[in-house]
This record gives C-alpha cells, sequence and structure tokens, in this order.
C-alpha cells in the first residue's frame, strides 16, 4: 500500500453514532461525502477496502461495502482494476468547488417562481440523472447524424406512450412514424416548414399557448384564433377553411381544462370531414391526479392528428428533446425537411433519457413527480378554497387558474404580489388578439415545497385583496 494510502486510511474523518436510529451505512457515505466536499478527501486519495475499513470500525463488511456503493452510484469515488478504490473529482456543487456551480438561469434568488410551465426539476435523483449523464458519454459519437433520432430512444418513447399515455405505436412500420424533436416549439416550426404554405391557416386556442403563435407566425403562416371553455377547444367556432388546428386538449394551456370524449370525437370527424390536420400539444399529459386520462386523439384518429410531447415539463428543458407521432405522409414530409436543410434533434439529451429509461430511473421519477405535484396542488388548492377563492382547472398538471374582474386586477395583483417576493403570470399575455379573460396561473411545480407552504399565506391574502 502506498505512502498516501496510509496517510489516507490514519487520517480518515470518519465517526458513526450506534445509538442513531439513521443506518451506519448511511453515516458512513454521509462522512465520506462531506470530507470530499470540503476538501479533507482530495481527488486521487486512495481509500481503504471495505473489508479493511470495516474492521478498523468495527462494523459489518456490508455496512462500508453500502455506504461505497452509494457514493460510487453519486460519482463521489471510483474503483480502479487491481488497484482499489479512490477519490474522484469532486462533483459539481460541492463544497470543495463553488466555481462550479451553474449560475441562476436570472438573478430572481428573492422571488418565490409561481408562473406556470416549469418542471420540478428539485425532485430529479442527483445520482440516477449523473449516472445517465454518465452512460450516456460511454456510447460512442456519431459518424452520421440521425434525422429522426436515435432508434434507441425512438423505441423509448414508444413505450412511454404506451405505458402512460397508451397509445400504441410499437411494431411494423408504426414506430417508424415516432420522431424525435427538440420540443414541442422546435417541432411546430419544423411542420410549418415542411407541410404548410403561405395560403394555409392554423386555428389555435384562445387564450392559447403564445409560443405557437409565434412560431407559426414566423414562418409566414396566418394565424387564427378561436375560444375555449372548460372543455377545452370549441370545435364548432373553428372558422372554415383551415388547414391545421392546433390545441392541448389533455390539459388545455393556460385555463387547465380537459376536452370531453364528445368534444374530441366531434374534433376528428369535422377534421375527416374538410381535410385538417390536427396537432394535438400534449405538453403534460402524463400528470393526472383524479382520473384515467381520456384517449389521445392521436389514438383516436392516427390518420389526421399529429401528436406532440416534451421532456420539458415532466424532467427538465435541460435535455432539449421531445417526440413527435404523425401520419406517414407527415412524418416523410418532416424527414425530408430535415435531409435538405441538415438539421437534426440534438442526440446528446436523448441518449440521456434512453438511459433513464433503461436503469427504471423514468419510471420511478415520474411516479414521485405525480405523487409530488398532486399534494402540492391540493396544498394550493386547499389554501384557496378556505379563503373562498375560487380556482379553474382540472386536477392535473402543474398550475391553477384563478379569474379576475379586468385587466386592470390583473396588473395590480402581478405588481402587488411581485412586491412581495411572488412571480405569478397573468392571463392576459396569453391572447394572440385583444385580451379576453384575465386573472392569474398559479404555477407549484418551480418552487420548493417549503417555499410553496410559506408563501401560500401571502398568495392567499394578495388574491383575496384583488
Amino acid at each position: 500500500m502506498s505512502g498516501e494510502a496510509t496517510v489516507v486510511e490514519a487520517a480518515l474523518p470518519v465517526s458513526l453514532d450506534r445509538a442513531s436510529a439513521e443506518p451506519l451505512a448511511v453515516q458512513l457515505a454521509e462522512a465520506l461525502r462531506t470530507a470530499a466536499a470540503d476538501g479533507r478527501l482530495r481527488s486521487g486519495d486512495r481509500l481503504p477496502s471495505t473489508r479493511a475499513l470495516a474492521a478498523r470500525l468495527g462494523v459489518s463488511r456490508t455496512v462500508t461495502a453500502a455506504a461505497y456503493e452509494q457514493l460510487h452510484a453519486e460519482g463521489w469515488i471510483a474503483g480502479r482494476h487491481g488497484s482499489g478504490t479512490y477519490v474522484t473529482t469532486t462533483p459539481p456543487g460541492s463544497l470543495k468547488s463553488p466555481a462550479r456551480r451553474a449560475p441562476a438561469p436570472e438573478p430572481v434568488a428573492d422571488f418565490i417562481d409561481f408562473a406556470p410551465g416549469a418542471p420540478w426539476a428539485e425532485g430529479l435523483d442527483r445520482a440516477a440523472w449523473r449516472r445517465a449523464w454518465r452512460a450516456a458519454a460511454d456510447t460512442l459519437p456519431l459518424f452520421r447524424p440521425q434525422r429522426g433520432g436515435l432508434p434507441e430512444y425512438r423505441a423509448v418513447i414508444a413505450e412511454h406512450l404506451l405505458r402512460h399515455r397508451g397509445l400504441a405505436v410499437r411494431g411494423g412500420l408504426r414506430e417508424e412514424l415516432v420522431l424525435a424533436t427538440g420540443g414541442t416549439t422546435a417541432a411546430l416550426v419544423e411542420l410549418a416548414a415542411a407541410v404548410l404554405g403561405p395560403d394555409d391557416v392554423v386555428a389555435l386556442e384562445e387564450p392559447g399557448y403564445q409560443r405557437a403563435v409565434g412560431a407559426l407566425r414566423s414562418a409566414r403562416i396566418k394565424v387564427v384564433q378561436t375560444p375555449v371553455d372548460e372543455e377545452g377547444l370549441l370545435v364548432d367556432a373553428v372558422p372554415a377553411g383551415v388547414r391545421v388546428v392546433y390545441c392541448s386538449p389533455a390539459h388545455q394551456y393556460p385555463m387547465g381544462g380537459r376536452m370531453s370524449a364528445g368534444r374530441r370525437v366531434a374534433l376528428v370527424e369535422r377534421a375527416r370531414r374538410e381535410g385538417w390536420l390536427v396537432i394535438e400539444d400534449d405538453y403534460d399529459g402524463e400528470l393526472r391526479y383524479d382520473i384515467a386520462p381520456l384517449p389521445l386523439l392521436a389514438a383516436l384518429a392516427p390518420d389526421v392528428v399529429v401528436h406532440l410531447g416534451t421532456t420539458s415539463k415532466i424532467l427538465t428543458p435541460t435535455l432539449g428533446a421531445g417526440w413527435m407521432v404523425a401520419p406517414e405522409p407527415i412524418a416523410a414530409a418532416v424527414l425530408a425537411h430535415r435531409e435538405r436543410t441538415g438539421t437534426s434533434p440534438s442526440a446528446a439529451g436523448q441518449r440521456v433519457l434512453v438511459e433513464l429509461a433503461r436503469a427504471g430511473d423514468l419510471g420511478r421519477h415520474l411516479r414521485r413527480l405525480r405523487r409530488e405535484l398532486s399534494e402540492r396542488r391540493a396544498l394550493v388548492v386547499s389554501a384557496l378554497a378556505e379563503a373562498g377563492i375560487a380556482v379553474l382547472g382540472d386536477d392535473a398538471g402543474a398550475h391553477v387558474v384563478v379569474l379576475l374582474r379586468d385587466a386592470q386586477a390583473e396588473r395590480d395583483l402581478l405588481a402587488a404580489a411581485e412586491a412581495r417576493g411572488l412571480r405569478l403570470d397573468g392571463l392576459g399575455r396569453h391572447h394572440a388578439a385583444r385580451p379576453r379573460v384575465f386573472g392569474v396561473a398559479v404555477g407549484y411545480g418551480a418552487c420548493s415545497r417549503e417555499q410553496l407552504t410559506a408563501a401560500l399565506p401571502v398568495l392567499v391574502e394578495l388574491l383575496r385583496a384583488a
């Protein structure tokens, strides 16, 4: 054993409390993790074997082996064949390397973010996240672009859609109709370029997703607004002569309604009758807490529906990965456009998602996510209901809606909330035409549970005053 290893063994900073309810393996892992974070253990230090450390601490080898296994999974230590176990480079964000911490996206440290559209990124299992990135990095780099996306990613998405959304796309050529995308907005830009022409008109929900409006208008596509109610898009209000209808039937954004089964049937029947293409934005369809979701439009009418999904709401926008399931002519047109323009969705995020799915971490995260967001929604709705404040939106997703009487009330509430350190989102900005619905969308995914609990009384006070 080298001199350095002997020093590390002799000075190993470990103290175990056998009277504590916390398992010894957990205590040991935490002690070594802290020592590596604060610099008492350095990158390259060799640790004693599990047998030697167990003998020194007077514990079973099972304890030391479990602690080492946890630290290895988290990336703090690594084994070298025939040599031993070593401390690795300190993981980013540790006490030892504050310079590596990712900067906050915006200087809003004093604000609690109640704006909708953000995922529960805090809930990602950090060990699983690191494992997935390491495993993804172990694959060989591509030597040619995969225009439709990595085959293994497309297979994972097909399985995900079957398990979590009831959309069967496995087997034969159907799986070829699953394309990787850079997300919902990126997919809309591609569809506009590959399928639509300057004379085509697209009907969108109003209020609705304004980035979809911006993506289409940037491609010089004419957009017309179609009103929504508590059941989503009003099918009878869609004007004649449109080429495409864009909607979010599972959880209308931002109002939170769910399109009824009868209205879904009416939409696809009219689409077939009038030659529409329906774009189904399923941005958070996995997040339903009361009953099983209704069938996807793509399941009802795969011949006229393009289904869009994204990882940005169930995991994080970091991956930059989404998917499209389209009728064969549409999928072929998108692939031809990508080949013609030399564009492809990034493979890095696809590979990470594949590894999360292979290890079972994606499924575990979705179960935790549904449980956490369901509990958060119950907290928000209960607090508002006790104050006599009505809430709109199905028992789904990561936001609720509170209506206000007019535009001035909305502006006043947003300003008051900002003064109290809360970031809310007004409904006025979700209109492409003159706003007709006013209020706030209250998101509960981005903040921590502690922030949510602490800020709820302030939120209730502000809404009651409004």
